[in-house]
This record gives structure tokens, C-alpha cells and sequence, in this order.
């Protein structure tokens, strides 16, 4: 290495140019081979550190984001989930849904995908540099618990629940909820209506929510009145994706007995 690499080499790590320190000799090279002038030379450099700084933004975003899995949409089965609407989530997949601070409610029976389709919207969001935050419904549910036992709640609900604009609640009904979590859930929801997007996945019908919300059937039409106003719902019918290949094999069937 010659003086004037050194010296550029220093440059770069006091200004944390990494990738203009490792990539300048050869797009030089390159520069030179092709006549380019001094300003397609310098364009190119920036334009590689541009992309770098970008990909190490992506993942941090992706991670995070505290996805169980990276799913994409590309990915889902759709031959066997017939049940999936295509068309809807192949719109979704756009995120213009995020920019416009609307949100989706994934809804349908155990195994259809439910979990899948909001992790890929979720890591699609990601990779477009938006800031996204994936939780199920019961964690959710326990940290605003213990924010607020320790006197943290508007801190966690500023921090993680109004912090991302794309949020995932993930698995909503599988667990009922008691009064003072549904009514945590509710600020969630009421907090975040029009400012930021949210996905909620659900095995249970509109109906049946207030089930799962304290029996309160006030504070459900409430949550549902905000949750739904901007609101893209998926309905998903079908068998359990988990189940198909037990099936082939003959396990899974039910019975009779006398």
C-alpha cells in the first residue's frame, strides 16, 4: 500500500467510510478503463457507500423488529391455502397501506398462515427502511403489564408501541384477557389510530372478540370502532398448513367412538 492509499485509508475511517475505503481502488481502475469523468467517479463511490449504509440499516431494522421467522410473500403456499385472498395481499405487499397509516387484520382458523403473512408484510417493511416491531398479543400484553407495575407506562407505550410505524400483534384470542389488559390493549390501538399502521392476526371473528376482551362489550366496539375505521381485512378459510402432511400420512382424523 502506497502513501496516497494510506492516507485515503485514514480519511475514510475518521469519516466511517467503510466501503469507499475498500471499494475505491477498483471503480478507479474502472473510472479510468471507461475515460469516466471525476464527477461519474465520485458519484459511483457515494452511491456504494450509500448502499452499504442502507443494508446495515436493514438489518438492524430487521432485527429489530423480533420477528419469530423471515417469511416472505413470495414464499406463502397459496396452492394450498386456497382460501388466501391473492389479489389483497399481493396490494398489501406494496406497504402503501403503512404510508397511509392504515391497518390490516389478518383473520381465519389455526394453521392458515396468518402468522406467516403478517411476518412477511413485516419484514417487507423492514427492508423498505421502515421501522416495525412484531409481538404476539400475550408478550404484548405482559411488558405494558410490567411497565406499568413499575410506573414505566408512558415511556413503553412512547418507546414500543407509538416507536414503530408498523406494528404486529400476533395471535390475538388465543389467550383471554383480563379487565386491566384489555383496557391496555385498547390505548394500544387508540394510541397508534391514524398516526401509525397496525397488523392484528385473529383465529376469532369480530363477534367473538369481546370473549377475549374481559367480556367487555363496550370497550370492544370501542377498540373495533378505532382498529377497523382504516382498515384492510384478510379473511382467511381453509385447512391447517401444519396438519396437510400428517393427513397424507393418515394421522389427524377424528374417530367416532360408541
Amino acid at each position: 500500500m502506497n502513501l496516497v492509499h494510506e492516507r485515503i485509508t485514514h480519511l475514510c475511517e475518521r469519516l466511517k467510510l467503510g466501503r469507499i475505503a475498500t471499494d475505491w481502488p477498483s471503480l478507479a481502475d474502472e473510472a479510468v478503463k471507461r475515460e469516466a469523468s471525476f464527477g461519474d467517479f465520485l458519484e459511483r463511490l457515494l452511491t456504494a457507500e450509500c448502499e452499504a449504509r442502507d443494508g446495515r440499516s436493514r438489518e438492524v431494522l430487521l432485527k429489530m423488529a423480533t420477528l419469530p421467522a423471515v417469511k416472505t410473500l413470495e414464499s406463502y403456499d397459496f396452492a394450498f391455502a386456497s382460501g388466501a385472498p391473492r389479489a389483497q395481499l399481493k396490494e398489501l405487499g406494496s406497504l402503501a397501506f403503512i404510508e397511509r397509516a392504515e391497518n390490516v387484520v389478518l383473520l381465519g382458523p389455526s394453521g392458515v398462515g396468518k402468522t406467516h403473512l403478517a411476518s412477511a408484510l413485516a419484514f417487507k417493511a423492514t427492508q423498505a427502511s421502515i421501522k416495525t416491531r412484531f409481538i404476539t398479543a400475550a408478550d404484548l400484553m405482559l411488558q405494558l403489564a410490567i411497565a406499568k407495575a413499575q410506573s414505566r407506562l408512558k415511556e413503553y407505550l412512547n418507546r414500543a408501541v407509538l416507536g414503530p410505524r408498523l406494528l404486529v400483534v400476533d395471535e390475538l384470542g388465543y389467550l383471554p384477557f383480563g379487565r386491566d389488559e384489555a383496557n391496555l390493549f385498547f390505548q394500544v390501538i387508540a394510541k397508534r389510530y391514524e398516526r401509525s399502521a397496525t397488523i392484528v392476526t385473529s383465529n376469532l371473528p369480530f363477534a367473538q372478540w369481546p370473549s377475549t376482551l374481559a367480556d367487555d362489550a363496550t370497550l370492544t366496539a370501542a377498540l373495533l370502532d378505532r382498529l377497523l375505521h382504516h382498515a384492510h381485512i384478510v379473511q382467511i378459510s381453509g385447512e391447517s398448513y401444519r396438519m396437510k402432511d400428517k393427513r397424507k400420512a393418515g394421522y389427524g382424523k377424528v374417530t367416532g367412538t360408541k
